[in-house]
């Protein structure tokens, strides 16, 4: 929650006491390009142990609520009809207003499914932007991804406060050009993970649901993080100042046919789901559910994931815990933009963003900014970022690199995990690295994975620039910092 202090500064105010603890560690300099080293200067390949902020990612890692963690003591293991199932599926209900349920064990497996159930050979799907697993999924059942967003969603410095909006007269254009049979759904996502964490607006995503259901399309919407853009939507919309969080999130959902989500982000539970209305659409994935999940009533997850996201289901929508990491994010953004560094504006969901084009101007796309940016960034504060540029990006069928939109390095703000005091460390390292980016070179790549290779894949330095960037850092703050 956002409180204003005599000062008239802004504070984003914990609404949560800290029960427990978990111990972290600020490994030295040469300790962390040790690390960076032998992770092919991949941050997906660092170990915890030598991480000392983990801002990788919100997925898996929020904090989870003491009645989530009491839920999980009284879970029904059994393989088919567990009670636990019959909460979620309430709970599903209640908030998200559908009558359908199917649990999977993350948000990708509910990805395979639908591509699985809905994408044929020759098919276009468009949405707002793409994610890396969503695209993969859908073009290995060689569907066509269109994204169609809309005018300065790919400016990182903007006051756009919905540059997650889609661009209604394309779609519009998408399907005349193809006709609605061969389009297998029109996919929003809240927020537009990469692309800074952008919401869209209720009216644009009423817009994109009457024009769809005008000519009989489905409309799915990713709602991994539903409570954060239905928070945008509550301070930035016209109209919404006075709604709730649970009202726009079932306004939100009576706009779509289906939805699904990863429920490691909102619902703060290593689980995930879709949803649906339609029968026949529930029978249809349903009979799949098994073969690549596990039964109805687990879905591939755990029960204790089972009984916490019902729990987590109802709790994103009490208003402390939808505007908790949007918060923090925002501190976080304008610390960065009050120390002149390129951040992503407005500040949005799931992270801080830095543009690595800006911060890093020398380097060419070939050789990867983002994730130079994003192995610097570690190096020099001990904070694990990720790259959500070109590294993230698949090679084309010729094995040409495919040039990311932008290039960002991407610092997660997991829920009710980290402080203040955390943001502002990492801010000054970050002043720190710009007035070095010079020392900063470029990254090649020596083992690659044919799809997303950003998990897998290692790089290397060109010209050695981790060493030079480290013995800078020691001149300056010593060997143990």
């Amino acid at each position: 929650m956002r409180v204003r202090l005599t000062s008239g500064k802004m504070l984003p105010i914990e609404m949560h006491k800290v029960k427990i603890v978990q111990k972290t560690r600020l490994p030295a300099i040469e300790q962390r390009l040790t690390a960076i080293d032998g992770a092919g200067y991949n941050t997906f390949l660092l170990r915890t142990r030598d991480v000392f902020i983990d801002m990788l990612t919100d997925s898996g890692t929020n904090a989870m609520s003491d009645n989530q963690l009491a839920a999980m003591m009284v879970s029904d293991d059994a393989y088919a009809g567990g009670e636990s199932y019959y909460k979620l599926l309430d709970a599903v209900r209640d908030v998200l207003g559908f009558e359908f349920c199917l649990p999977t064990h993350q948000g990708r497996a509910a990805e395979h499914l639908l591509a699985k159930v809905f994408v044929k050979p020759g098919d276009h799907i468009p949405m707002n932007y793409h994610f890396t697993t969503t695209k993969a999924h859908f073009e290995l059942m060689n569907g066509t991804v269109h994204e169609i967003f809309c005018d300065g969603a790919l400016e990182t410095t903007s006051t756009n406060p919905f540059k997650g909006n889609m661009d209604v007269s394309k779609l519009q254009g998408l399907i005349a050009k193809y006709g609605p049979k061969k389009i297998s759904f029109v996919r929003m996502e809240c927020t537009t993970n990469l692309i800074g964490g952008q919401p869209f607006s209720m009216g644009n995503l009423r817009a994109v649901s009457e024009l769809a259901r005008k000519h009989g399309i489905p409309v799915v919407i990713d709602t991994s993080l539903v409570s954060e853009n239905a928070y945008f939507i509550n301070r930035r919309e016209a109209g919404y100042a006075d709604k709730t969080i649970s009202e726009i999130i079932r306004e939100m959902m009576s706009l779509a046919d289906i939805t699904y989500m990863s429920g490691r982000k909102s619902t703060c539970v290593r689980g995930g789901l879709i949803a649906t209305n339609n029968r026949k659409f529930f029978e249809d994935i349903k009979a799949w559910l098994p073969v690549y999940e596990g039964f109805l009533t687990y879905g591939g997850m755990s029960s204790k994931e089972v009984e916490a996201m019902a729990v987590g289901m109802r709790e994103m929508c009490d208003y402390e815990v939808a505007s908790s990491s949007a918060d923090l994010i925002e501190y976080f953004v304008n610390l960065m933009v009050s120390a002149g560094l390129p951040a992503v504006t407005p500040p949005g969901g799931l992270a801080g963003h830095v543009d690595a084009m800006k911060f890093l101007p020398h380097i060419p796309q070939s050789a990867y900014p983002a994730g130079c940016l994003a192995a610097a960034i570690y190096l020099v504060s001990g904070a694990r970022p990720m790259e959500r540029g070109t590294v993230s990006m698949d090679r084309d069928r010729n094995g040409n690199d495919v040039f990311s939109d932008i290039e960002l390095a991407r610092l997660a703000v997991p829920r009710r995990v980290y402080s203040m005091a955390h943001m502002e460390y990492v801010v000054d390292r970050l002043k720190w690295l710009k007035a070095h980016a010079s020392l900063v070179g470029g990254l090649k790549f020596i083992e690659e994975p044919p799809v997303l290779r950003f998990f897998f894949g290692r790089l290397a330095p060109l010209n050695d620039w981790g060493r030079k960037l480290a013995d800078a850092f020691k001149a300056d703050f010593g060997s143990e910092c």
